[in-house]
């Protein structure tokens, strides 16, 4: 339970970064959730991640909405900045935070409530907007925190715990991405943290609007045959892309895979990202292919986990807007406010 804090001691020989942060400095409080949830598990990759690449947490601002997803920041990077907002309003709160303060890393972490229904023109707005962020859908296909009604994620034809068919259409949020121009589009699956850390790790490292649809079933009401965001259907039909892991500084890459099938990506602040290609025709910088590819395997009730695109020139909402360097939240009231003269010469250039 989140009042019972846990122990400030720790065993000496834990191992730590290259800042000297162990795993512990990333962590939160006790979680909340129901035991099993897949939510725990992106919660414990969120945690590698940031402790691989050497993240100080007070870098990092964290902003959630409402539902079962929306609690999880609670649970992890409990030294870093944090913001719950209302249902659906996660994006835009982001988006003003990033605005004013371009210095820090931000993770955005919504369901699939919060993100496909009523935040679904927020999530749209933020994405085409190319915010610089990492945007995570916790998407279990339900309505946890209300007994699990169906979500707008939940496939057609999808039975509920109590046997209910969905007969409304699914909204993929990955297709949406695709659509809306981010410029790294991920799918992955709570239950596999080996393709999920290294997601992370490389959606935080690029610039620009990065979405990453994580299938977390929902252990108490969507975890049942029939479901198809339950632990066994997403096992029997995944479909991975690729595997990748993210290569940070100028040590020296050393892979293990067979020749021409790694594929090795640079993004704008240095680090690469080495793909290990499983389909050997996808191609991740193909923003059209990736989209014929993903209705081709939803047609087959297929699920296709991976980096699905990443553009490595990709441009954020800064860049758009030309926006100073420094931070606006720490510019001073003279750089804000020059004067008359200089407000005369500016109405003067528009005339």
């Amino acid at each position: 339970m989140t009042y019972i804090a846990k122990p400030k001691f720790h065993h000496p020989g834990l191992k730590k970064n290259e800042l000297g942060y162990t795993h512990r400095d990333y962590e939160g409080k006790i979680s909340t959730l129901c035991a099993g949830c897949g939510h725990d598990s992106i919660t414990a990759s969120i945690i590698e991640a940031c402790y691989e690449l050497s993240i100080e947490p007070h870098r990092v601002a964290k902003i959630s909405g409402i539902g079962c997803s929306s609690k999880t920041p609670d649970y992890f990077l409990g030294n870093s900045h944090g913001f719950n907002s209302v249902h659906g309003r996660m994006p835009s709160v982001l988006t003003g935070a990033n605005l004013a303060n371009r210095d820090l890393i931000y993770l955005g972490v919504s369901g699939d409530g919060d993100s496909a229904s009523i935040g679904f023109g927020q999530f749209a707005h933020s994405i085409r907007r190319a915010v610089n962020m990492t945007y995570i859908v916790e998407n279990n296909g339900v309505y946890g925190l209300t007994k699990g009604q169906f979500s707008a994620t939940a496939d057609r034809g999808s039975k509920s715990k109590k046997g209910v068919t969905n007969t409304d259409n699914a909204i993929d949020l990955v297709a949406i991405a695709l659509q809306l121009g981010a410029t790294f589009v991920a799918r992955s699956f709570s239950g596999d943290k080996t393709q999920l850390v290294p997601l992370i790790a490389a959606a935080i490292r690029h610039k620009g609007a990065s979405f990453i649809d994580v299938i977390s079933p929902c252990i108490a009401f969507n975890n049942h045959a029939g479901s198809t965001k339950s632990f066994d259907y997403v096992r029997e039909h995944n479909d991975a892309v690729n595997r990748l892991d993210v290569l940070v500084g100028r040590d020296p890459i050393a892979v293990d895979y067979a020749p021409g099938t790694v594929q090795l990506v640079e993004q704008h602040d240095g680090s690469k990202i080495a793909l290990r290609k499983i389909d050997a025709d996808y191609d991740p910088h193909d923003r059209l292919g990736a989209q014929t590819f993903l209705a081709k395997h939803a047609a087959k009730g297929q699920i296709v986990t991976g980096l699905l695109y990443v553009d490595p020139d990709a441009e954020d909402l800064h860049a758009h807007l030309n926006t100073v360097e420094t931070p606006l939240n720490t510019l001073e009231a003279d750089t804000l406010c020059p004067g008359s003269a200089a407000l005369d010469k500016f109405n003067a250039s528009l005339r």
